[in-house]
């Protein structure tokens, strides 16, 4: 396999947003993603909590986590309006406990635009699409700043395996390379809690995640 793993996205055109959420409706592999993002917060959120999500998209995390924890509020920040619009009515249902916040990750704002201080952010299938290690990093410094003590950062994401031979975009790199970076932006705890769909010699563009936990 010559071609680079990875994709490129067109996610402020209204049709390639509604494709791809088609795309990414939860399989069971992503469930159990969503599950142990749910494990971690029953265990680190107070009940009434805050939680962040960091590209909502179509808003699937968001629902399952809100539907399972019926007194968190809820925030979901995206760049792209389409994928806000998406995920405003799927989460009609929830009312006040739902915000939105369009935002640029890669800015300096969204973190203290926010309705609350979060007890915990996510993040599931985003940030390697912002570009690479350095933008991953900014992100990272971001959410430990934004985070109160014992604060968690949980992000599902596409990482490159250990092993393989095949390039992959900039933005899917090794779990130990997201463990140095998650420690140089200030999380105390960082641990690789799962890896799903694991594939070295022949990997698609939607396998290989994995959920990375930081706790500041």
């Amino acid at each position: 396999m010559s071609e680079v793993v990875g994709a490129t996205h067109a996610f402020h055109d209204v049709e390639y947003a509604e494709d791809w959420a088609r795309r990414f409706e939860p399989t069971p592999e992503r469930l159990h993603l969503f599950e142990t993002i749910w494990q971690q917060l029953q265990e680190t959120v107070p009940a009434d909590g805050h939680v962040v999500e960091l590209g909502i998209g179509p808003a699937y995390l968001a629902a399952y986590l809100l539907e399972r924890m019926p007194r968190i509020t809820y925030e979901g920040v995206d760049f792209s309006q389409p994928m806000l619009t998406q995920a405003a009515a799927r989460l009609a249902g929830f009312g006040e406990r739902v915000q939105f916040q369009q935002a640029d990750l890669l800015g300096d704002s969204w973190g203290g635009d926010l309705a609350r201080t979060p007890s915990a952010i996510v993040s599931t299938w985003a940030l390697h699409d912002l570009g690479g290690e350095a933008q991953t990093l900014h992100v990272y410094r971001a959410c430990a700043a934004t985070l109160p003590a014992g604060g968690v950062l949980l992000n599902g994401d596409f990482i490159k395996p250990d092993g393989t031979r095949l390039p992959f975009e900039a933005g899917r790199f090794p779990i130990g390379r997201h463990l140095e970076l998650l420690l140089e932006a200030g999380f105390t705890d960082r641990r690789c809690l799962h890896l799903w769909e694991e594939e070295i010699e022949a990997a698609t563009a939607s396998q290989n995640y994995a959920c990375l936990l930081g706790r500041v």
